[in-house]
């Protein structure tokens, strides 16, 4: 943008001297005007060539940005990779130990349900013996048992 309008400026600076010198000096021949006109040619010639240079310079950067813009997006990748390996991970350690801890209190609970089923065939001989025992019903009542 602001090369656009420094051109216009020169454009308008070239233009408006024209005018200037052809009514300050009467003397300026055909020749000299189009020696004027050349050197103001020769003049924009150069700055072209410097946008060109510049323009250059630009499809470099452009360049650079674009193969950054190729590093980031395998970093990303990269990352996205990491990330769903350490989540795998995690639930496959979660998903573990809820498994080791069923199939770890498995047998306990299987264990516990046998000694319940002893301990009341256990109580369940000793009030029928208390029935026939008086003294051993006293002795049940005094432990709580009875």
């Amino acid at each position: 943008m602001g090369l656009k309008k420094f051109l216009w400026f020169v454009w308008i600076l070239v233009l408006g001297t024209i005018p200037l010198t052809m009514t300050a000096s009467a003397d300026l021949t055909k020749h000299d005007i189009e020696e004027i006109r050349m050197v103001v040619k020769e003049e924009i010639q150069h700055v072209n060539y410097r946008i060109d240079g510049l323009d250059k310079r630009i499809d470099g950067l452009d360049k650079r940005i674009d193969g950054l813009d190729k590093r980031i997006d395998g970093l990303q990748e990269i990352m996205i990779g990491g990330f769903g390996v350490i989540f795998t991970g995690m639930f496959a350690l979660i998903t573990f130990v809820l498994w080791d801890r069923r199939s770890a209190l498995a047998p306990a609970v299987r264990r516990q349900d046998v000694l319940e089923k002893k301990e009341d065939a256990i109580e369940r001989a000793l009030k029928d013996f208390a029935m026939k025992e008086p003294r051993f019903a006293e002795a049940l009542r005094v432990a709580g048992l009875l």
